[in-house]
C-alpha cells in the first residue's frame, strides 16, 4: 500500500475505534445500571462456613455449620442482561483497542517514523495507553466497573483528536527526527495511560456514595488508583530523565526552563508528594485521593494545556 492509502486507513481505523469504544461504553453502563459489583474477597467471606451456637438447657455448644451464613451483598443479584452486557463490553473494548492499535501502526508506516510527533498522534496514542492499562488490569483484577468511565474518556480523547487536533500525515520538525522519541515519548505515554486510569478511579472515589452504590467500595477504588500510580511513577521519572538527555542532544542543554520541562517536573513532584504522603504520613482516603487528582490535573495541563496555550521549545502541536 502507498503512504497515502496507509494514512487514509489510519484515519478510518481511528473512527472505527471511536465507534467501538462508544458501544463498549454503552455495554459497560448497562452492566452498571442493572448489575452490582461484588469483590472477590467479599464473596469468599459470604460463602465461608460460620460457627453457629446451639443452646441445650444451660449449656451451649459451638458447631461449625456446613451451610454459609446468609449474608446478602449490597444490591440485588445481577441480572442476566447485566452479565451479558459486561461480557459484550469487554469484547467491544478489545476490538476498539485493536482498531486503535491499527490506527497507530498504519500511521507510523505512512509517515515512516514513530507516530507521535504531533498533538493528534500523541492523543491517539494516549487513549490507546489508557485503554491498555484498563484491559491489562482487568486480566488480573475485577475492575470492569471502570469500563464505562475509561471508555468515555477514550471516546472523548479520540473525538478531540479527530475534530480539534487532526494533522495530516507528514514529516515532523527536525528536532523530533531522533530515536529519543521512541524512548522518551513512549515512556511518557505509558505512564500517562496508567495515571489516567488512577484519575478515573479517584474521581469515582469522590462521587461514590449512596447514589453510586453499584460501584465498589471506596477502599477498592483507592487501591486501584494507588497500584496504577505505583507502576506509572517510575516510568514518568524515566521519561523526565530521558527528556533531559534528549534536550542536551538536540539543544545543547539538559534543562532550559521550557514550559513543558517545568510542568513535567511539577507533575513529577505532585505524584511524588502523593506517594510520600501515603508512606510517611499514612495518608489514606479522601485526602490522598485529592492529592492524586491535583497531580492528575497537572498532568493534563502538561500534556494538553502547555501544547495549546503556552509557547516554548515544545510548541509543535500543530493545532
Amino acid at each position: 500500500m502507498s503512504a497515502e492509502q496507509l494514512a487514509e486507513l489510519s484515519d478510518l481505523t481511528v473512527v472505527a475505534a471511536v465507534l467501538l469504544y462508544v458501544l463498549a461504553m454503552i455495554a459497560f453502563a448497562t452492566e452498571l445500571a442493572f448489575g452490582r459489583y461484588v469483590a472477590g474477597k467479599a464473596a469468599a467471606r459470604a460463602a465461608r462456613p460460620v460457627r453457629q451456637t446451639v443452646t441445650v438447657g444451660a449449656a451451649s455448644d459451638q458447631v461449625e455449620g456446613a451451610a454459609p451464613e446468609p449474608v446478602a451483598p449490597e444490591g440485588a443479584p445481577p441480572s442476566r442482561l447485566a452479565a451479558r452486557a459486561g461480557t459484550a463490553g469487554l469484547a467491544l473494548a478489545w476490538l476498539g483497542w485493536a482498531a486503535n492499535l491499527a490506527a497507530i501502526a498504519t500511521r507510523g508506516l505512512a509517515v515512516g517514523r514513530w507516530p507521535w510527533g504531533n498533538m493528534y498522534e500523541f492523543v491517539v496514542a494516549l487513549c490507546f495507553a489508557a485503554v491498555t492499562a484498563f484491559l491489562l488490569t482487568q486480566l488480573r483484577h475485577n475492575v470492569r466497573f471502570l469500563g464505562a468511565f475509561v471508555m468515555v474518556t477514550a471516546t472523548l480523547g479520540l473525538g478531540a483528536a479527530v475534530k480539534i487536533f487532526y494533522t495530516a500525515a507528514g514529516p515532523v520538525v527536525p528536532a523530533l527526527n531522533s530515536y529519543w522519541i521512541a524512548i522518551h515519548v513512549t515512556a511518557a505515554i505509558i505512564a500517562s495511560g496508567l495515571f489516567a486510569l488512577a484519575g478515573v478511579a479517584g474521581v469515582l472515589y469522590l462521587v461514590r456514595g449512596d447514589g453510586m452504590s453499584r460501584l465498589p467500595s471506596r477502599e477498592d477504588l483507592e487501591r486501584v488508583a494507588h497500584r496504577a500510580i505505583v507502576f506509572a511513577f517510575p516510568l514518568w521519572t524515566f521519561a523526565v530523565i530521558a527528556g533531559a538527555l534528549w534536550a542536551d542532544r538536540a539543544w545543547g542543554r539538559y534543562w532550559g526552563w521550557d514550559p513543558k520541562e517545568v510542568w513535567s517536573f511539577i507533575t513529577w513532584v505532585a505524584y511524588a508528594a502523593y506517594l510520600h504522603a501515603r508512606v510517611t504520613a499514612g495518608w489514606r482516603g479522601k485526602a490522598a485521593t485529592i492529592v492524586q487528582l491535583v497531580a492528575f490535573g497537572c498532568l493534563l495541563f502538561n500534556l494538553i494545556g502547555v501544547n495549546i496555550f503556552v509557547g516554548g521549545m515544545h510548541s509543535y502541536a500543530d493545532v
